[in-house]
């Protein structure tokens, strides 16, 4: 008896050998596949790094543009001579935006990716930046096709925002705070200059979130930074 049985336990394990190299390879699949899809994800997760970065850095360029732009609106007097635009610099509006957008492609650069697709797209209301990035490296190989050949691509938008607002109205005839008049208090004085209240002359009173600046266009000092002035946040 002893015999026959040792037959049948050989023959039982080489039947079960086959079986066993399928699921073993089974498994060895799925492992694979899974760090395959982990390779995917990392990659994504790399992308949306690199667009969340460039966004940023293009709503802080130009967070940077408009805040000089609205100072040197106070040195040269045209805060007073075209207040429109001036307010539109005040509300986020107005500062060229090829610079940002090139800031945002230095800094995906910096992030292993490039800009793709429509790239970096400006929108002034709100004043926001949409960036697509797409990563210079792919995925890599892996057990699931075409995975060599394809490269993460992500997008995000940045939104710069105002934080300050006139907090006195603008005079008749001048810009924000600035004056018309014709005598001493609010145009030219007696010897052809400017006076105390007139246009170039007139402080500016802004109120940043709950804190008052005094903008003095003859002496301007303890100026706010791009930071008091104007937020800038990543779009969700």
């Amino acid at each position: 008896m002893t015999a026959p049985l040792t037959r049948r336990g050989r023959r039982d394990a080489g039947q079960a050998f086959p079986v066993y190299i399928v699921v073993v390879g089974g498994l060895l699949f799925l492992a694979l596949a899974f760090f395959a899809v982990g390779q995917a994800a990392a990659s994504r997760n790399g992308a949306q790094t690199a667009a969340d970065a460039a966004a940023l850095a293009a709503g802080q360029k130009y967070r940077d543009l408009l805040t000089k732009s609205l100072l040197d609106g106070l040195r040269d007097g045209s805060y007073a001579t075209d207040p429109a635009a001036w307010k539109d610099l005040l509300n986020g509006r107005g500062a060229p935006s090829p610079a940002a957008c090139d800031s945002a492609d230095w800094f995906a650069g910096r992030n292993g990716a490039d800009l793709s697709g429509p790239g970096c797209v400006p929108d002034s209301w709100p004043t926001s930046f949409a960036v697509t990035v797409t990563t210079r490296k792919a995925v890599g190989n892996s057990v699931i096709p075409m995975t060599r050949s394809t490269h993460a691509e992500s997008k995000a938008t940045s939104v710069v925002g105002p934080r300050c607002t006139l907090a006195t109205p603008a005079d008749d005839g001048g810009g924000p705070g600035g004056g018309g008049g014709t005598d001493g208090e609010g145009g030219t004085d007696d010897k052809g200059g400017k006076g105390k209240g007139g246009p170039g002359h007139a402080p500016v009173e802004l109120l940043c979130d709950g804190k008052r600046w005094t903008l003095d266009p003859d002496h301007l000092k303890d100026l706010p930074e791009a930071a008091d002035l104007f937020s800038v946040r990543l779009a969700h």
